[in-house]
């Protein structure tokens, strides 16, 4: 079983106290996602980055506590477990591992020192006609003297509406294959030509519609290198799935806490439901899948620290596409375990369940993760 030093254990535990005291009731909840409808609050993510949690993968040199991936998933799970609402911290973090990579010194540190003080980021790949397949995206920045005009659409951005700035990807050369001619670019989401305009989804406002009508930046808003923006994707792959991977590990442990809790008092035929084994079968299949997500998360966690230049594309993969499929699986369950209340809002199993599905979707559908697990076998 995964087993913490005493120090990530007392860490886990701080966050865990932490959650029950701002979030540890519905009210609460509902105080700080405006009755469910947000499912970030920046109020909130700024307390947490006052005690130095939102920078906690940021160089010490930025300010940020310099901590590992376990201990970013350690973090994760149990934010997520305990229901804070801080939804925006998996595109933040992710982007801000592009910028620590990537970015020119200035802007490096403008950026990551933002972040360990609460902003939030976002970053923009998709488009109407380029989800799984980002390398057919076609929003243009063109050179100009001094910097680049941005013109084009992206769609289902996370964290667009609160978020600082926004690390876009757009193409900047259509000579070569469709994986090149691709660059990052800095847009500070108050840039003029920038208008971003709500999706309305089953989670609430969480995503949103980009369009750029002759955005201009400085050549200074480049990340990186002009035109290898697909290299630069490819590279924080290790981060972004397990950030991924440890949140829905923390909503299936939640789910499966809220379910046994929930068939633990219910009484029908004059005992408790759980009692009864097609329920107690299911919870332990359940108990079971997240043991082993847990382990399979916290030990491609410890390999990614160490070899932080390494590239694991299988063991990323795997560890995005189990996660989010045993989050799924338990929510689904659940809630038909929990009958008509799992359907109500006034408990949290209907909400829980959103956030799995959509999970599948989100940072490179599970049939990708599959088709990239499968390249790996030379399949």
């Amino acid at each position: 079983m995964v087993t913490f030093t005493p120090e990530q254990t007392a860490f886990a535990q701080a966050v865990t106290d932490f959650c029950q005291r701002e979030t540890g009731t519905r009210e609460q909840r509902d105080k700080w996602t405006n009755n469910g409808e947000e499912n970030h609050s920046q109020e909130l993510y700024k307390k947490m980055a006052d005690l130095g949690w939102a920078g906690i993968i940021v160089p010490e040199e930025f300010g940020g506590a310099g901590a590992g991936n376990v201990e970013l998933c350690i973090f994760l799970e149990e934010a997520i477990r305990n229901q804070a609402p801080i939804g925006g911290i998996g595109p933040t973090l992710i982007t801000a591992a592009a910028y620590e990579k990537f970015a020119n010194d200035d802007l490096k540190r403008e950026v990551l020192e933002g972040v360990v003080a609460g902003d939030a980021l976002s970053i923009s790949m998709s488009e109407p006609e380029a989800g799984s397949d980002v390398g057919a995206l076609t929003c243009r920045a063109e050179k100009v003297e001094g910097g680049w005009v941005i013109n084009g659409q992206k769609t289902w951005c996370s964290n667009a509406h609160f978020a600082k700035s926004i690390l876009l990807i757009a193409r900047t050369d259509r000579s070569g294959g469709k994986h090149e001619g691709l660059t990052q670019f800095h847009i500070p989401a108050d840039t003029p030509g920038l208008q971003i305009s709500q999706i309305d989804t089953l989670g609430g406002r969480e995503v949103n519609d980009l369009y750029f009508t002759d955005c201009k930046v400085p050549d200074s808003a480049v990340v990186g290198q002009v035109g290898n923006g697909w290299k630069q994707l490819m590279a924080g792959l290790n981060t972004e799935r397990l950030i991924l991977a440890a949140m829905q590990l923390g909503l299936a442990q939640r789910s499966f806490d809220d379910t046994l809790a929930f068939i633990t008092e219910r009484k029908q035929f004059g005992r408790p439901i759980g009692t009864f084994q097609a329920l107690r079968h299911r919870m332990a299949d359940h108990a079971t899948e997240i043991a082993c997500t847990r382990e399979l998360v916290y030990s491609v966690a410890k390999a990614a620290d160490a070899n932080p230049d390494k590239l694991m594309p299988r063991e990323a993969s795997m560890v995005k596409l189990k996660a989010t499929e045993t989050s799924k699986a338990m929510t689904i369950d659940g809630m038909q375990m929990m009958g008509g209340y799992g359907y109500a809002k006034e408990f949290d199993a209907e909400r829980l369940m959103r956030g799995a599905i959509i999970s599948t979707v989100f940072g490179g559908t599970n049939e990708i993760q599959r088709d990239v697990i499968g390249k790996t076998y030379g399949l």
